[in-house]
């Protein structure tokens, strides 16, 4: 049984963060000149896998068995988009890990040999670092760079390899480690309840599981300051000399957006995993909304549904995190869940307007809520209760924080623990 541990790491002094950086960038030149070879081999119909000896080329920034993980990894990244194609899928080959003027998604992948997790009073992770930058920074032959831990690890077994993300948004690294746990060792293995997702972009989720419990994630604030910077460089692009298409300004406000965007809904992704695994969930339904990306006419839904959204990457995201723990996501057609009502099953004669949906029956209720309602009795296996009074999330740039339950009342965020880093005190022994 496969699982991954999150936690924060933290640089123990300003050279040991720029060292880091280093680190995280150098991979992404790595990756990035390995695939741009491959690519170019693929478009000119060569075989992607004759290239240079890049691991030879980056030794002495990233030490060799670093370096040898990532071009692992991307072999592993092109052989699944070889094998998708030969599944009739129409995908595009693995891109880059951005470039120096917008931006770089600033990573690297660690053996799971080469690196020491420690949990304590001073919970530490110690990697290794090639001998290039251990002279520029002053590491000794045999030093690794150590880093603090935040947030207890959960799960204790084998480890994987160790992936470290720098998130610019949140000036946070994180780590991701993945542990192979004896199956007896389940912590939840009586978990048997089933969740719905409707998906948006006026509420980015809509969430009904069997126990009743209802989850309502709103995203107009995001859409329109999304729609806000979409504009903005627009207004940008028309001032452009004839000729040019971008500007610095213009990418950083295509950088910024994205990160935003993928912020929240990161964010979005542990918490609502967080709430289903309390609740026991074991299995999680998402409505597939390819037709909907290919077809909809609707200018505004179209920036929301392809820009602002960005489905696949969502259900990409929400599946790998779903694996920490142990939740199974499953995409299903949602037809008519939107215009179907659950109390009586009558389709044609009911009505949304807004947010409301309502029916001749007299039921009446959040129209999205409605739908993940209807969709999870559609495909659940078992009996959905009676349902519980939602809980509706708002996001405040750092956290989803929950409201008050009646639209109508005002008042301030209600504060939460950010449950990624805990109370930003390092990891305790013992935990599991």
């Amino acid at each position: 049984m496969r699982r991954t541990n999150t936690f924060v790491v933290r640089p123990l002094s300003d050279d040991d963060e720029r060292l880091l950086l280093d680190l995280l960038d150098a991979s992404a030149s790595l990756w990035n000149e390995l695939n741009y070879e491959r690519r170019q081999q693929f478009f000119d119909g060569e075989s992607v896998w004759d290239t240079a000896d890049y691991r030879k080329q980056y030794v002495d920034v990233l030490g060799s068995a670093s370096a040898q993980q990532i071009i692992r990894k991307n072999k592993s990244a092109w052989q699944s988009f070889f094998a998708a194609r030969e599944n009739g899928e129409d995908t595009a080959p693995p891109g880059y890990w951005g470039n120096e003027d917008d931006g770089r998604e600033l990573r690297t992948f660690i053996r799971n040999d080469q690196y020491t997790l420690e949990t304590g009073e001073r919970s530490r992770v110690e990697i290794p670092v090639g001998q290039a930058l251990k002279d520029e920074y002053g590491l000794g032959y045999h030093d690794r760079l150590r880093l603090e831990v935040c947030g207890a690890p959960k799960w204790d077994g084998e480890q994987g390899r160790l992936e470290i993300q720098y998130d610019e948004t949140d000036d946070t690294f994180r780590a991701f480690q993945p542990v192979t746990v004896p199956d007896s060792r389940q912590d939840s293995p009586l978990a048997s309840e089933e969740a719905a997702l409707d998906v948006g972009a006026n509420n980015l989720v809509a969430c009904t599981t069997t126990t009743g419990q209802q989850y309502l994630y709103e995203g107009r604030d995001l859409f329109d300051r999304f729609r806000e910077t979409t504009e903005e460089i627009a207004r940008l692009q028309s001032k452009l000399c004839e000729g040019r298409y971008s500007s610095q300004r213009i990418r950083r406000l295509y950088r910024k957006r994205t990160r935003r965007r993928d912020h929240a809904q990161d964010t979005l992704v542990r918490d609502l995993l967080e709430r289903l695994y309390a609740e026991r969930v074991a299995t999680v339904y998402v409505g597939d909304l390819t037709d909907v990306l290919s077809t909809h006419w609707c200018a505004e839904v179209n920036a929301k549904t392809h820009q602002f959204w960005a489905f696949r990457a969502f259900i990409e995201r929400l599946s790998h995190t779903a694996e920490e723990y142990g939740i199974t996501v499953e995409v299903r057609s949602e037809a008519d869940t939107t215009r179907t009502c659950p109390a009586c099953g009558e389709q044609d004669d009911t009505d949304r307007a807004g947010d409301v949906f309502r029916c001749p029956c007299g039921h009446e209720a959040h129209a999205d809520l409605c739908a993940s309602r209807t969709f999870l009795e559609r495909q659940a296996s078992k009996e959905v209760g009676s349902m519980a009074r939602p809980v509706r999330l708002k996001w405040d740039d750092h956290n989803w924080s929950e409201l008050p339950h009646s639209p109508e009342r005002a008042s301030p965020n209600e504060k939460r623990t950010n449950r990624s880093t805990g109370d930003g005190k390092l990891a305790s022994v013992g935990a599991a």
